[in-house]
């Protein structure tokens, strides 16, 4: 896997990042909202320059000129309900992709801290030679994105796969590193280092789907 650890330049990402792990901003669930869905934007900024581009003439009202525009067909995938505001991001620049939509949650059948990864909704258009981004905000043990590669599976194979996330675990990247073909690019962020013994990020932010729609049973 190819990962782009976006963390390790100096950039305006640094600032929405710092944000949404902050307590008192957090508190904000709006602005959460929106600091997940600008860095959804400057993730796939980054992703775009590795699309196909064609050229296109276009017509101006005082002439004509040559512009390099992205031809790959896109399909972005999130997982609900955390990877809404993400995706709302790819949207805001991906505006002709088709979309996808999965289900995924931990449940913890003997109720301590061991837990697998359910999926429970698949939306998605056919898959067979386009270019699939997935977006799933907190990658943290990895299980969540293993799971909805093989939920799609029955959808066709796509030519390259592209992993959006916002903070992930060391462990979580080496994870997915092992399950998703060698060429699967990972946009990414921030790598925090540990799990907690529940399997979230630490330092990480918390759990984004509550912090950016309210506290679920």
């Amino acid at each position: 896997m190819l990962t782009h650890d976006l963390s390790t330049d100096d950039s305006i990402l640094n600032q929405f990042i710092s944000e949404i792990r902050d307590t008192d901003i957090q508190k904000d669930p709006m602005r959460f909202r929106r600091n997940i869905e600008r860095v959804g934007e400057v993730l796939c900024y980054e992703l775009s320059k590795t699309l196909d581009y064609q050229t296109r003439t276009v017509q101006t009202p005082l002439g004509t000129t040559t512009m390099p525009v992205p031809v790959s067909p896109l399909v972005l995938c999130s997982v609900l309900r955390a990877g809404l505001p993400l995706h709302q991001g790819l949207l805001n620049y991906f505006d002709r992709a088709e979309n996808a939509f999965i289900s995924a949650y931990r449940h913890h059948p003997k109720g301590g801290d061991d837990f697998e990864v359910v999926v429970k909704y698949l939306a998605a258009p056919d898959l067979n030679g386009k270019t699939l981004v997935l977006t799933d905000p907190m990658l943290a043990t990895g299980k969540t994105l293993e799971n909805v590669l093989k939920a799609l599976r029955a959808h066709g194979e796509p030519a390259q796969i592209h992993i959006l996330s916002v903070i992930g675990s060391k462990k979580g990247v080496a994870h997915v590193s092992e399950v998703f073909p060698e060429q699967t690019h990972l946009w990414i962020a921030a790598i925090d280092d540990t799990l907690s013994p529940k399997g979230y990020i630490i330092p990480g932010i918390g759990d984004a789907g509550d912090l950016a729609f309210g506290l679920k049973l």
